[in-house]
């Protein structure tokens, strides 16, 4: 998919390729072969940096040519209550366009819109790009304060019954952490390049980094260290969480085993006695009338002392 935007602050439109313009902003989300070659040629931007986010596997990463930039990162996306993952999204910056590309639509991006045109403007490329990142950030915030509220709920579930449907939940949750502790440490190391690039002659004329947008680039690095402290936290409460629980489920496991065992061994007394009563040999009370009653008073006497030590002991 393919679509042009051109943002001034005050009036946002949505472009055609044919009419494409200077400080455009172009949004590719999973494009195809032939979009691809189209922008590589309106633009000049390399196709191989188009073609970055595409990639499932890329890590985040900043590559120059002369005349364009690859800002590569990767932002938090969530599939579901429980199954949070990232995608790369690959930011171009060429000297007419900026150009976003991503493998599917995605909350960050979603966010620049014509209901908030008063807060971007495509045309400070560079101020823009450092929002996208801010609002790259502030998603993993939010979803990490939703993995918290939800491991809190699974926490409930589990404490009252040990059901394979919280343990897979919280083995979603402890996978999403995972990769958003991956994909904040390499997006903190590309935060830390955009600080140092100022200073590159090579890339002057492609981000010129501002006093206000400094400030924005230190307010992004300061929410993505937040979110790596977050994410450390959540994944150590999560692993002890999952550790506590393995250990109970065990535990409760060897008390039912042990019951068991206690209750074979009683039920194991009345067979045995029952069954010498029951040889075709001579047995005791054989001839007495009361032979039957005093084996049952025998069963009792030995499967009540049975338990009794049983009970005694702590087994039962």
């Amino acid at each position: 998919m393919l679509r042009i935007y051109k943002n001034d602050g005050i009036n946002f439109m949505e472009l055609e390729i044919s009419n494409l313009v200077r400080n455009a902003w172009i949004n590719l989300v999973n494009p195809t072969t032939k979009e691809l070659e189209l922008i590589a040629e309106k633009t000049n931007a390399p196709i191989d940096f188009l073609k970055a986010a595409l990639d499932e596997e890329e890590r985040p990463r900043i590559e120059m040519e002369e005349d364009s930039v690859l800002i590569l990162i990767n932002i938090p996306v969530m599939h579901s209550e429980t199954n949070y993952d990232t995608l790369p999204l690959g930011i171009v910056i060429t000297p007419q366009n900026l150009i976003s590309v991503c493998l599917e639509n995605n909350p960050v991006i979603l966010e620049f819109n014509e209901y908030n045109r008063r807060s971007f403007n495509t045309a400070k490329k560079t101020r823009f790009l450092f929002q996208i990142l801010y609002k790259s950030a502030t998603y993993y915030l939010r979803y990490l304060r939703q993995i918290s509220k939800l491991s809190e709920q699974i926490e409930g579930g589990l404490r009252r019954t040990m059901r394979n449907k919280e343990l897979f939940e919280l083995m979603d949750l402890q996978q999403g952490l995972t990769y958003f502790t991956s994909s904040l440490r390499s997006n903190g190391i590309v935060l830390d390049r955009l600080l140092r690039i100022r200073s590159n002659h090579q890339t002057n004329h492609l981000i010129q980094i501002y006093e206000e947008d400094e400030d924005l680039l230190e307010d992004v690095i300061i929410e993505n260290n937040q979110a790596i402290q977050m994410v450390e936290m959540y994944s150590k409460i999560l692993s002890r969480m999952a550790d506590t629980f393995a250990s109970i489920i065990s535990n409760n496991l060897n008390m039912v085993m042990k019951f068991l065992t206690s209750m074979t061994i009683i039920l194991a007394i009345p067979t045995m006695i029952a069954s010498f009563w029951g040889m075709n040999v001579y047995v005791p009370f054989q001839e007495n009338p009361l032979g039957f009653l005093w084996t049952i008073i025998i069963i009792v006497v030995a499967t009540g002392i049975t338990t009794y030590v049983l009970i005694r002991r702590r087994i039962l």
